[in-house]
């Protein structure tokens, strides 16, 4: 669900931060499954600080993709092998299957997913 607002004239899209971990809750190279408005996130901990968000479930056949394996900048899903790039959602495996990504901050201790 889309939350809109008029600032002005225009008529523009809010995004909004949920918190989804602490910093050190998540090992490097380890996934987190959070569900956020009834949608599977997977949070990974990419290391040095880095954290990335894309949807929890594989396109495939609905694997658990924060149970996957984060291997450079993609996390394999455990049922199958299809792998998605964690910056773009691409799957290298099947070009038409993609997942969706949310930007990742972390504010203090807490690690924020920027949801639309």
């Amino acid at each position: 669900m889309s939350r809109r607002s008029t600032i002005g004239r225009y008529n523009v899209a809010v995004s909004r931060l949920v918190r989804v971990a602490l910093v050190g809750e998540i090992p490097v190279g380890r996934g987190k499954s959070v569900e956020i408005d009834g949608e599977p996130i997977a949070v990974f901990n990419a290391g040095n600080g880095q954290y990335q968000a894309l949807s929890g479930s594989c396109p495939h056949e609905g694997g658990p993709l924060a149970n996957g394996a984060l291997l450079g900048d993609s996390v394999v899903c455990p049922w199958h092998g299809f792998d998605f790039d964690v910056r773009t959602g691409a799957c290298d495996v099947a070009p038409d299957l993609s997942v969706s990504v949310y930007p990742v901050r972390v504010t203090g201790l807490d690690i924020l997913v920027e949801l639309p």
